[in-house]
This record gives structure tokens, C-alpha cells and sequence, in this order.
């Protein structure tokens, strides 16, 4: 059957995410840090609304784009939170951000086309380049440089034959953000070299210390700009899959019709969720996403602290819930650090080379997971490091 195998797919190499935690799930008694995902539950009052639709009868399609009262809570959302002005009938809910990620590089992706991604980065931004013909080029993002990108580096990537850029701030695996000064210092390359750009900021609501800026909302920007937010991450939405997607009129119709005859629609019981969400968000300063947000933050300053006191370096994250220390004073590279660590002492963290070649040096972790099971793995990685010695 190998010959009915599309030659892109065969060519694809597994998650680096994935790959690991099918080791993970047969390893009895280990502590996962690998896994991006709240532990909080949904807000009862989103799930209220969900069950109250269902009982509604509330189980048809909805139209394309999402249903009205949605669009209309999104375009306010991102007013009132980012300054983003967008209408909503620009705007298109998604199966996820991870649909939301595709559509927009099989919307304007063609074959030879280069896609710059500044890595470290998500792992399924180079396979969704490749799977829509065009050629994923990383861009080097320095832990000396707080692993932001730096005009220069984006200036030297570019070539005649660039066409976008992916931007991801707050950054996965890094934890790193990007102020309105520094973005506004790429944009002007952006606007030279006449690029589209792609800016996945699916963590905007988790920063720490510093409000989130978004690249759309610079001066010129949102004209050549598909953004793109969902509910996953800040609402702890994670299984509902909902996203959404807002570009220019030319590009959002590209997509909307691969979505049309792709995915039809994201599940309505999701978007009832999602309108209770931001409802009730709107209404009371989304003072449950700001709990959620100060109870990460906690976490996140016990494991830098944790960290150093295990002799290993990290840059401070400022968003997202992850810390990607360097593991290279072990004198071990990242996939062996993360597999001698769950081997021996069964606490799994993620390889940075999942993350592109840029990661080689260290591992991600994620610190949404409880304080009881963050403070067990760093005990049992202070054993590890111990005895590698």
C-alpha cells in the first residue's frame, strides 16, 4: 500500500511531542512537564452554557464562519483587550488555532514559496509548510537575545524568494515575548521586503509582567496580517477545538472557502461555550482568566527558582506556561537529557530539538500542572543531576 501514499505525508517525520510521550504513557509512576495544556477545568459557567445548548436542542451545523453572536463577541474581544479593529465578517472560528495555522498557509502558500520561522518554535509549523508546497526556512532566535527576534537575523533569511513569515509570541516552547519596540523594529523589515505575516498568539492573555502586544495592531501591519487566537490556552479550552482566524478580505476569503469544504464549521456546542466565555469575560474583566494567570505566574517563579537551585540555567519566561532551560553544562544534548531523565527517574520533559534545530541545547517544560507535582520532578531531577555528576 505504500504506493497510494501521498509522497509529503510519507515524508513527514512523527511529533518530536508525540514521539516521546507514547514512552511517557508506558512509563508507570512518571511525572509529565511535557504537556501544553491547562490543568485548570473549564469555567463551570462555560460548561453550564454547553449543556444548556445541548438540552436546547442545539446540535445542527451553524453557518460557515461561526454563528453571528460569536463573531460579534470576537471582534469586541480583540477591541477592548489588543486594540485590534476587526469586523466580523472578517473573522472566522475555527476547529482550533492548529485549523486556523493550516488555512492560512494553504490560502497563500504556493509551490517554491519560502516561509520564514523563527526557531525555536511550535512543531507544526515546518511540517504544515511543507505539507502546502512551500519551503520552511528557520531563523535563528538567541537565548542571549531573551530569544526574541532580531532584525538582522530576519534580513539575512530572507531571499527573493520569501513570502511570509510565521511569528509566535508568546512563544512555545520559550516562554519569550515580544514588546510593541521590537516588533515594531521587524515590521519595518516586514514592510521592506513586502511579506506576508502569520502571527499565531494563541497566549496572548499569559504574559507576566508586560501587557501583550500584537504585530497587527502596529501602524500598516493588520493589512498584511492574518491573526490568529483561540480559546485553549487562557479559557482552558483545550478539547472544545476552538480558534479563530482574522486576515485581510482577500486572504480570509481564501480560506473561508478551504474551510467551507474542509471542515464544514467548528461544533456548535463549542461555540455556545466560547460565547459564554467571552460574555461573561466582557462583563466581569475576565477575572477568571486573570486568576488562572496569577496562579501560572506562582508556578512559574518556583520553578526558575527551582531551576537555578538545581544548577541549571534558564531564561525567565514573561509568557506562555513553559521554561526551556539549557541542559548543556550536563554535557548531554537535549534528547538525551529528557530520555536518561525519564529512564532513570521518571520525570519527562520535551527534547528542545522537537522545537527545530535551535532548541538543540534544552528541554521544555511546562509548569501547568499542580505545585505537589512540580515540586516531587524537581526533588527527583536534583537525584538526576546528582548522580550524573
Amino acid at each position: 500500500m505504500r504506493d497510494f501514499v501521498n509522497k509529503k505525508a510519507k515524508m513527514l517525520q512523527p511529533s518530536g511531542i508525540r514521539k516521546f510521550f507514547d514512552i511517557v504513557r508506558e512509563t508507570e509512576g512518571a511525572i509529565s512537564l511535557g504537556v501544553g495544556e491547562p490543568d485548570f477545568v473549564t469555567p463551570w459557567k462555560v460548561r453550564s452554557a454547553a449543556i444548556t445548548s445541548i438540552q436546547r436542542g442545539y446540535t445542527q451545523y451553524t453557518g460557515n464562519r461561526g454563528l453571528p453572536a460569536l463573531l460579534e463577541l470576537i471582534s469586541r474581544y480583540l477591541s477592548e483587550r489588543f486594540s485590534l479593529d476587526y469586523d466580523p465578517k472578517h473573522i472566522l472560528v475555527t476547529v482550533g488555532g492548529s485549523e486556523a495555522i493550516d488555512l492560512a498557509l494553504r490560502a497563500c502558500v504556493e509551490r517554491g514559496d519560502e516561509i520564514l520561522i523563527p526557531d525555536p518554535a511550535y512543531v507544526s509549523y515546518a511540517p504544515l509548510v511543507s505539507m502546502s508546497d512551500g519551503t520552511p526556512v528557520h531563523v535563528e532566535c538567541r537565548e542571549e537575545d531573551n530569544f526574541v527576534l532580531k532584525p538582522a537575523y530576519l534580513e539575512k533569511a530572507i531571499t527573493d524568494k520569501t513570502k511570509a513569515i510565521i511569528l509566535t509570541y508568546p512563544n512555545n516552547p520559550t516562554g519569550a515575548i515580544m514588546t510593541a519596540e521590537q516588533l515594531q523594529a521587524i515590521a519595518q523589515v516586514i514592510v521592506k521586503h513586502d511579506l506576508l505575516v502569520i502571527t499565531d498568539e494563541i497566549y496572548a492573555e499569559l504574559t507576566y509582567g508586560k501587557k501583550h502586544a500584537s504585530i497587527a495592531s502596529l501602524p500598516g501591519m493588520k493589512e498584511r496580517t492574518v491573526y490568529i487566537g483561540g480559546f485553549s490556552k487562557a479559557f482552558a479550552m483545550t478539547g472544545w477545538r476552538l480558534g479563530f482566524a482574522c486576515a485581510p478580505a482577500e486572504i480570509d476569503d481564501a480560506m473561508f472557502k478551504i474551510h467551507q469544504y474542509g471542515m464544514l464549521c467548528a461544533p456548535i456546542t463549542s461555540q455556545y461555550a466560547a460565547i459564554e466565555a467571552l460574555k461573561d469575560g466582557l462583563s466581569d474583566g475576565f477575572s477568571t482568566v486573570e486568576e488562572m494567570r496569577d496562579s501560572y505566574d506562582k508556578r512559574r517563579k518556583f520553578v526558575l527558582h527551582s531551576l537555578r537551585e538545581i544548577g541549571l540555567h534558564c531564561f525567565e519566561p514573561q509568557g506562555a506556561f513553559y521554561a526551556f532551560p539549557s541542559v548543556r553544562s550536563t554535557g548531554m544534548n537535549s534528547e538525551t537529557f529528557a530520555d536518561r531523565l525519564l529512564k532513570t527517574h521518571k520525570v519527562a520533559v520535551v527534547p528542545g530539538n522537537a522545537f527545530g534545530q535551535f532548541g538543540e541545547n534544552n528541554v521544555r517544560l511546562s509548569y501547568a500542572t499542580s505545585m505537589n507535582a512540580l515540586s516531587e520532578a524537581f526533588d527527583r531531577m536534583a537525584a538526576f543531576l546528582s548522580q550524573e555528576k
